[in-house]
């Protein structure tokens, strides 16, 4: 997501944990404050947001052999033509020679989060030369691998555990018993802890169109702090013109063959100029290009030329009102909370949220066990999962609401889980996935159902579609996976990328933001956490001490066109459903319960629709 909607994610999930206060014991599941694992930036001279653009010099660790190794595997971060430099301050002189430097497309560090703290070995494992030296052993999980042009590939690396030799600077006759230490026998592989992405770098997406050019998808990417402004455009005009991450590369569309940047990126009086080459350039090409630019440099509100073998051939009077003429998203208007309560789909409305009819018409309102909802112009889309016997049936329908939802699978099933809408545009096709016992499977207007095949193997156990409509999170095998996801002809996966995190057991995901999933699992006990899409950014816990395994989970994906500042998920354990961190469901949120209700139970499957 961009700075600013990042900024509203973590400001709504510190919110909605400040509010719960108390909230435990009685079963009630106790909420712990936002914390982000790891430990937080320190500001410092010549520091961004409060975060250092560059790690720290070897010898700011003093003697404390622990914090040596966590800036040695913060040393590769920054720019990464001074990475090798910044490396050889930390290897022993004699040594240095032994790192096989990399540069261009080449280049790549291995991003790793550390399990535990590293351990030291105290008593001498063995010499180099004449110089006693001991062992420090990290224990890691394989996160990523960064390349100089900001993307974080899947990692290639097997090693569970690295052991790095050091040795006491003293000893290599610096004088200063406090000198800290050298790196002897160093890897030729580059490390960078999740903790120096985090500290070092700015999450930063940037937007491709799709295949048919019809609406954008993001692309995460990592700039360092260390790049100067001037420069920032450049780099990012640099990596539309590279095009997008391997994964992604089956759904979105590259700009045409041979586009580049011609010199830098420059400014004068707040008016930039991007000149590039563009063979076969033509008007519609230059406006996507347009739309481009504008979505991906979000911290530039003012004027820009956009030239071509410099001549000028759109020029934008303000960037900021050039990215209003479209919107990466379609969504219209606030989400609305929806449930399952006694076997209908129900609107919930808590204080300061507004009221309406159900969705979904009375005659079709019936046996509902999870249900998926989306808006499309003025009409709903609607998918119901619905009780046959003791098996399931998908029900679709669409319309201005109440829906009446009339189609219905051909066959029962054992289980399906809740079903979700790709957004397409208005008259496009109605398409989406769901899970049906254990196999993904899209569906249409129709609830015709077809099985989607994967490059992985497994039961997959929950599926959910980012905003975009072209990327989807799946739980397969008990791990999980992102994936793109093209509709030319129906619904097709591309290859599959595992994402790492620190939980386990998980049992439920949805996205949260541009690139942020929200996941429930096991970290000692059930709870939910908010992670990146790729795994390397903060783990932000945002229900722990769940007490049972999490179902049910949604969210409203937190975007840039429109807002939503009250809790944006919202899950089911153990029959009760919450509205994130901020408090349990209560019979008295939902609306229009049916009438002649005797026994009424708990709301279940809670939902946004959106």
């Amino acid at each position: 997501m961009n700075r600013p909607a990042q900024r509203r994610l973590l400001a709504a999930l510190a919110v909605g944990a400040l509010l719960v206060g108390g909230a435990t014991g009685c079963g009630i599941p106790e909420f712990s404050e936002v914390r982000v694992d790891g430990p937080g930036p320190v500001g410092e001279a010549g520091s961004i947001n409060g975060r250092p653009s560059e790690p720290p010099a070897r010898g700011a660790s003093g003697s404390d052999s622990a914090a040596f190794i966590l800036n040695y595997l913060s040393a590769p971060a920054g720019e990464p033509n001074r990475a090798y430099t910044r490396l050889r301050q930390y290897i022993a002189p004699e040594d240095r020679d032994q790192l096989q430097e990399k540069q261009g497309s080449d280049f790549a560090v291995n991003v790793v989060r550390l399990l535990k703290d590293p351990v030291t070995t105290v008593n001498p494992q063995g010499t180099t030369g004449e110089k006693a030296t001991f062992s420090v052993r990290i224990e890691v999980q394989q996160v990523g691998l960064l390349r100089a042009n900001g993307t974080l590939a899947a990692p290639v690396a097997t090693e569970t555990f690295y052991d790095v030799k050091l040795q006491a600077a003293a000893a290599a006759g610096s004088g200063d018993e406090d000198a800290g230490y050298y790196v002897v026998d160093p890897s030729s592989t580059l490390l960078l802890s999740d903790q120096a992405l985090q500290q070092y770098y700015e999450s930063y997406p940037i937007y491709f169109w799709n295949s048919d050019q019809t609406r954008l998808v993001p692309d995460q990417r990592y700039l360092p702090l260390a790049v100067p402004r001037e420069r920032r455009v450049t780099e990012v005009v640099g990596w539309l013109t590279d095009g997008p991450a391997e994964w992604l590369a089956p759904t979105v569309t590259r700009l045409p063959d041979g586009t580049q940047l011609i010199n830098n990126a420059t400014e004068t009086d707040g008016r930039w100029e991007i000149d590039v080459a563009m063979p076969g350039e033509d008007g519609a090409k230059l406006d996507r290009l347009a739309i481009q630019l504008a979505w991906s440099l979000p911290d530039i509100d003012g004027p820009l030329d956009l030239k071509v073998r410099n001549q000028v051939r759109r020029s934008l009077p303000s960037l900021a009102e050039h990215r209003g003429l479209f919107d990466a998203y379609l969504v219209e208007g606030a989400p609305q909370r929806l449930c399952v309560y006694e076997g209908g789909v129900r609107r919930l409305a808590f204080v300061g949220e507004t009221s309406g009819p159900d969705p979904i018409d009375a005659a079709s309102n019936r046996n509902v066990v999870t249900a998926g909802l989306s808006r499309s112009g003025d009409g709903l889309l609607a998918a119901l999962v619905v009780t046959d016997g003791k098996r399931q049936r998908l029900a679709v329908g669409a319309g201005e609401a109440p829906v009446s939802v009339q189609e219905r699978s051909a066959a029962s099933y054992a289980s399906i889980g809740r079903p979700v809408w790709l957004k397409t545009p208005v008259g496009g096709p109605a398409r989406g996935l769901v899970v049906v016992d254990g196999k993904l499977h899209r569906f249409d207007a129709h609830a015709q159902l077809t099985e989607v095949p994967l490059s992985l193997s497994g039961t997959v156990t929950a599926v959910a579609v980012a905003l975009d409509g072209h990327r989807i999170a799946m739980i397969v095998g008990g791990g999980l996976y992102v994936a793109a996801v093209s509709l030319d002809g129906g619904v097709t996966a591309g290859p599959a990328r595992e994402v790492p995190t620190s939980l386990t057991r998980l049992s439920a995901v949805d996205w949260s933001g541009e690139n942020r999933l929200v996941l429930a699992g096991v970290k000692g006990q059930p709870a939910v956490y908010d992670i990146s899409v790729d795994g390397a950014g903060a783990e932000i816990a945002l229900a722990t001490e769940v007490g049972a395994t999490v179902t049910h989970l949604t969210a409203y994906p937190n975007n840039p066109v429109e807002t939503f500042d009250r809790s944006p998920i919202m899950y089911e354990a153990n029959r009760v459903a919450w509205a994130g961190p901020i408090r349990q469901i209560q019979r008295e949120d939902v609306q229009n319960p049916a009438a002649g209700e005797s026994a009424p139970g708990n709301p279940t499957a809670p939902f946004f629709l959106f």
